[in-house]
């Protein structure tokens, strides 16, 4: 169910924001971020076209032979190549059996294609590191507070500049940037193993999942309230994305740290030895 506020973004107003902020925390750096064909890397490609020097954007194209289609390798370069950025096309495949190989596959679907995650997040600071690029990230508001992405994997990034905005609202900005329909429409997917998407993990669609995020997270709505607004049927939808915000919460936030008393730290208080 599509939610009417989420659809009267002002784009121009999101276009303006998101590129001041890219301006002021870029500054005169260069970025690299991995373009995979869908919706919000391709949203990504182009904001940072209109926000910086396209000689300072390299898109990193990363697929994998098992689980990334050819329409979205295809669609990748096709979203290169309208915004005007230079990419490299690398695949991932031989690394990710090269690591199954040296420590064991265990059939873990969900193990394996995080590990591919996080190969192509390594892959994106290597080239970060080699030309002092910041990486940026391409996630968006709705798979932040459901968590759905990998820890250390598209969620190791330096900046999110459409991480403000809901999943249904990308696809607006998506199609105010010039991303072709037929992208701004695709069917959301991590692609971390054959056939995935989010309709097939979590029983639902984006539309949905924005929804309950809306009347949670900005009217501040409980439970109960919003199972009345969205209807008894879709109970059991709404306790899932609510219970995922909560138990994903730790993966917007940086590690627990052990704090010492200086008692602890400095010998402060302790009874002094004698030589």
């Amino acid at each position: 169910m599509l939610v009417e506020e989420l659809q009267r973004l002002d784009v121009a107003g999101a276009e303006r924001v998101i590129i001041e902020f890219i301006k002021e925390v870029v500054k005169d750096r260069e970025v690299v971020f991995g373009l995979s064909g869908g919706l919000d890397s391709s949203t990504t490609a182009g904001i940072l076209a209109r926000a910086l020097r396209r000689d300072k954007i390299l898109a990193l194209i990363m697929p994998e032979a098992t689980s990334t289609p050819k329409v979205d390798l295809e669609d990748a370069v096709k979203v290169a190549e309208i915004f005007g950025l230079r990419y490299k096309i690398i695949e991932i495949t031989e690394i990710v059996e090269s690591f199954l190989k040296h420590v064991g596959r265990f059939g873990d679907r969900v193990a394996e294609g995080n590990l591919k995650a996080r190969i192509r997040m390594t892959i994106l600071y290597y080239f970060a590191n080699l030309e002092k690029r910041i990486v940026v990230g391409s996630g968006d508001r709705s798979e932040l507070a459901i968590g759905y992405f990998t820890k250390y994997g598209d969620g190791g990034v330096d900046i999110l500049p459409i991480g403000g905005l809901y999943k249904t609202q990308v696809r607006l900005l998506a199609k105010h940037l010039g991303v072709p329909d037929e992208i701004a429409e695709k069917q959301s997917s991590p692609r971390l193993w054959p056939g995935h998407s989010i309709k097939e993990e979590l029983g639902m669609d984006y539309d949905m999942i924005d929804a309950v995020l809306y009347y949670h997270l900005d009217l501040g709505y409980g439970f109960s309230k919003i199972v009345e607004i969205v209807g008894e049927e879709n109970r059991q939808k709404v306790e899932t994305v609510l219970r995922r915000v909560i138990e994903n919460a730790h993966k917007l936030s940086t590690p627990p740290i052990a704090r010492l008393p200086p008692s602890v730290l400095f010998g402060r208080g302790a009874v002094k030895r004698s030589l």
